[in-house]
């Protein structure tokens, strides 16, 4: 582990589901602070891909570090915020009472999550909605919650996966603000998305198609590289289609 201004390092990591190869020899790196963009369809080994480097999951092949020691590492838990695409929330109970199980898992003081509950929930607009059960909350409002979880502990990184899925324009635009000051903090961002426009606002992205990551760059980058005007024009062109003036 040399290179000192990364903070997410994957090294030629392949996986397997059976005989199933998903992800190909895939290599990439995220700065420090950086947000960081994994763009592609459905299927594509996006969410395979951030849960190796969530330490959910593990690699068939190749490495993988965070914060300069290589995943998995339990010890590494307590400084990454993974929310993931399906919400893992207790429906019973109310949002306040998911928000303390997660913090005291998270080796939280009572003082500090009480304090940062507090401010999680009314960035996501959910300040009314903090005592009623999980199981009165609409599919957008769940979204949010587990956003709201992922960021409860001030992690280091914050790895989402699909994060502003069924959340209205309004509020995903509040959302990005605060994943920009939250990159100005220092923290280091992981964003999927199948998204065009969110795609733009990453600092860097990897445009990634069955398995493989096609290109990578800032958007701008990899726009002017072949001449077009748009990240979806960009995604169409590296994934083997053709764009005609």
């Amino acid at each position: 582990m040399e290179n000192k201004s990364d903070c997410i390092i994957v090294n030629h990591v392949n996986k397997f589901f059976g005989e199933r190869q998903v992800l190909k020899d895939v290599t990439l790196q995220v700065p420090y602070g950086s947000i960081y963009g994994l763009l592609g369809p459905s299927g594509c080994g996006k969410t395979t891909t951030v849960k190796i480097m969530a330490g959910i999951s593990e690699s068939s092949s190749g490495e993988t570090f965070v914060l300069g020691r290589k995943m998995p590492q339990l010890s590494l838990m307590k400084e990454i915020g993974y929310m993931a695409q399906s919400d893992a929330l207790y429906t019973a109970l109310s949002a306040a009472e998911n928000l303390e199980f997660y913090a005291t898992i998270y080796g939280m003081k009572k003082e500090q999550y009480k304090k940062r509950m507090l401010e999680v929930m009314e960035l996501m607009n959910l300040s009314d909605d903090l005592y009623k059960p999980v199981a009165a909350y609409s599919g957008g409002m769940k979204r949010r919650l587990s956003l709201a979880m992922a960021m409860l502990q001030q992690p280091k990184v914050l790895i989402l996966d699909e994060p502003t899925v069924g959340i209205d324009p309004l509020l995903r635009k509040d959302i990005w603000r605060e994943l920009y000051k939250m990159s100005n903090n220092g923290v280091t961002i992981l964003v999927t998305t199948h998204v065009m426009d969110e795609a733009e606002k990453c600092h860097q992205l990897a445009m990634m198609r069955n398995g493989l990551l096609i290109a990578q760059g800032t958007p701008k980058e990899l726009q002017r590289e072949i001449g077009v005007n748009s990240i979806e024009e960009a995604f169409i062109y590296y994934g083997g289609g053709k764009y005609e003036d």
